[in-house]
């Protein structure tokens, strides 16, 4: 939509429209600027939507958009800012709402500093209920430009492209025409200054010998064997023959299991069960138990569509019962444009885990819809970064609010093709990266701190997402404070077409966990732990992470 909307490409239906059985009426009351000085200044814009209609009772969707001004850096005509949704309003029934978001939201990447910005000039600030149906209803005035965010590179772009650029008269007409209405109307306006507002600097983390409470404790006691068998999967849990999705047996159709060490050590190393998404958790609605108690939990095309795949087999032992709730798909959810809806969704998700006992749902999916043909586009949210961080922070916020339970964001990140996706290559700008396919993972980490992050199939200029340290540590742990665990997607490593990607890659990178697990990746960490190309301490420090999220799942009583 920001290049529709910045290169005047008429669309039938623009961002953010929808329709309802009745009308609204949306007026801006005024504008405030708070937090200055603190590290973060946030931008508040209170509207009062009213119920124009005569018959129904409906609920209708406030959106923020911002025009930032075009200097140095040239930018999208308008960006989404903030959004709300308000209560089922009667007819004629008014409700005032209070949109408040972080003037973070309006900062640019700029290359040539690392740094995050915001540029000097006025800000245009619109509200309604769809991108075209905005109307101008404020501006912020900026003395000079402010570093917010001082960074350092990541992902070096791996070819030069030819970017799209706007036409300069025609942008700087459009500017100096809202800018002009905004006089003529007499609209509120807010002044900032640089020197109110901080600048935070990224402190980049080192290898440490050794980690803080009882996960460091665990890791430094545990053997070279048992660090490499906790850097997978359990290899054994696979009794399937294809584990693609379905390599669990405790919980039959799991994804898969993580290696439990509490009937060989001391330390109650549990093991967590991870089911898959999308849409609500994707088990076997069917098992048996065998008369030996040993479970029958049949292979991955069994679990599949019901069976609907698998060669036709007579049930030998008690059948048992796993029915899971459905639930609309990502970019369905995100239509609605209600973070208290996925609140809700994610606490009822977290009752079914807890009911079959497990620990991590490999969702909520979150990539850009880049190319309306993406094959995984149905269960990523929305074409626009803010949209689709604000839907998985509220649906892990859901999640995460029954204790030990998590989600697990997914897949980090430029995965936006599913031909050849384990050997496609992003080849992308560091500013395109972090403005677009970046940010929604961004707000969904600093927002809700899921606990683990999935990375993706594919390379990002010319490093495999799963190996790529820029991602997995410089960007998620270091600058934006991610806590959790960090695992490939599954068969990363062992897929023929992957390209150079193994196990021992991946915990250099960061990447914590490899999945489902295979006695490939432990021969590769040990062979690389011996001739020294992995460091023991890249080995333990994703090991702790692996141990502090076990923790702290469903596996404890306490």
């Amino acid at each position: 939509y920001r290049y529709f909307d910045t290169f005047d490409v008429p669309v039938r239906y623009c961002f953010g429209f929808g329709l309802s059985y009745t009308d609204f009426s949306i007026q801006t009351e005024n504008i405030r600027l708070s937090g200055t000085g603190t590290g973060k200044p946030m931008l508040s814009v209170q509207v009062r939507v009213t119920n124009t209609g005569t018959v129904y009772s409906g609920k209708e969707v406030v959106q923020i958009y911002v025009s930032c001004p075009q200097k140095t850096l040239p930018k999208e005509y308008r960006r989404l800012a903030a959004f709300a949704k308000t209560d089922l309003l009667a007819p004629g029934q008014t409700q005032t709402l209070k949109i408040s978001f972080a003037l973070y939201q309006l900062a640019s990447y700029c290359e040539t500093c690392a740094a995050w910005i915001l540029e000097s000039g006025t800000y245009g600030i619109w509200a309604g209920n769809s991108l075209n149906d905005a109307k101008l209803a404020a501006t912020m005035t900026l003395d000079e430009t402010a570093k917010m965010v001082q960074c350092a590179h990541i992902c070096p772009q791996k070819e030069a492209l030819p970017e799209l650029q706007p036409d300069a008269a025609k942008t700087a007409a459009k500017e100096q025409s809202w800018q002009a209405k905004a006089k003529e109307q007499n609209l509120p306006q807010v002044h900032i200054k640089a020197c109110e507002i901080c600048t935070e600097t990224i402190t980049y983390s080192t290898l440490a010998d050794s980690y803080p409470g009882k996960a460091g404790e665990i890791t430094d006691a545990l053997s070279t064997d048992q660090l490499i068998a906790l850097a997978t999967g359990d290899p054994a849990k696979d009794q399937s023959g294809l584990a693609l999705g379905s390599a669990g047996q405790t919980v039959p159709g799991a994804a898969a299991e993580t290696v439990s060490l509490a009937a060989k050590e001391p330390w109650n190393i549990a093991s967590m069960v991870l089911a898959d998404g999308p849409a609500g958790l994707r088990l076997r609605q069917t098992y048996q138990v065998r008369e030996d108690g040993s479970i029958d939990g049949g292979n991955f095309l069994g679990g599949f569509e019901n069976g609907f795949f698998a060669d036709p087999a007579e049930p030998e032992g008690t059948t048992y019962y796993q029915y899971c709730t459905a639930i609309p798909v990502g970019t369905l959810l995100a239509q609605t444009w209600n973070t208290d809806l996925l609140k809700e969704i994610g606490e009822m998700i977290s009752g079914e885990m807890n009911a079959f006992e497990v620990s991590l749902w490999l969702a909520p999916g979150m990539n850009i819809h880049r190319n309306p043909l993406c094959g995984r586009n149905f269960e990523y949210y929305s074409e626009d970064p803010l949209l689709s961080g604000m839907m998985a922070s509220a649906i892990t916020l859901g999640v995460q609010k029954t204790a030990g339970c998590g989600t697990t964001i997914k897949h980090f990140c430029c995965n936006n093709q599913e031909d050849n996706r384990m050997g496609s290559d992003s080849v992308l700008s560091e500013r395109t990266l972090r403005e677009i396919y970046l940010k929604g993972f961004e707000i969904s980490v600093k927002n809700a701190q899921p606990m683990s992050i999935m990375t993706s199939y594919n390379l990002i200029n010319g490093v495999h997402a799963a190996a790529c340290y820029d991602l997995c540590t410089k960007a998620a742990r270091d600058a934006w404070g991610f806590a959790g665990a960090i695992m490939t997607d599954w068969t990363t490593t062992t897929n023929s077409t992957a390209g150079e990607i193994n196990a021992a890659g991946c915990m250099r990178a960061g990447n914590d966990m490899v999945m489902p697990g295979d006695q490939r990746d432990h021969k590769s960490i040990r062979k690389e732990l011996e001739a020294a190309t992995l460091d023991l301490r890249e080995l333990k420090r994703c090991i702790y992470h692996t141990i502090k999220l076990t923790l702290q799942t469903n596996q404890y009583e306490d």
